[in-house]
């Protein structure tokens, strides 16, 4: 279980620290996507070999406990980065638009001299 939370919080400490770096964004996306993609894999082999590293078998057919656990908490970040994205991209667009009409601005002057 320590693994698993330690795991998270490194993943959530890394998308803090690379807030405003777009690729490193879209890199830890595809992972975290991957991983809730892959979760009902995951759950099938952890529910087969439970015996090796637990003392119940936690992994049911429906997969909650493996979804609670592992897809909750990268959903989590996986809704964190796309807000992230959604804000940069806006931000993007009022750049662009802003140097568009200083743009438009400086022609219609340089038309006028």
């Amino acid at each position: 279980m320590q693994p698993l939370a330690s795991m998270q919080c490194e993943l959530m400490q890394c998308e803090l620290l690379t807030f405003f770096q777009n690729l490193s964004y879209m890199c830890d996306s595809m992972f975290v996507v991957a991983g809730v993609y892959l979760a009902e894999r995951l759950n099938k082999v952890l529910s087969n070999n439970w015996k090796r590293f637990a003392t119940q078998n936690y992994f049911d057919p429906s997969g909650l406990f493996l979804s609670v656990l592992w897809s909750g908490p990268l959903l989590v970040i996986a809704i964190i980065i796309l807000v992230n994205t959604l804000f940069n991209l806006c931000y993007m667009i009022v750049r662009w638009k802003r140097a568009e009409l200083r743009h438009r601005a400086r022609l219609s002057r340089n038309k006028q001299d």
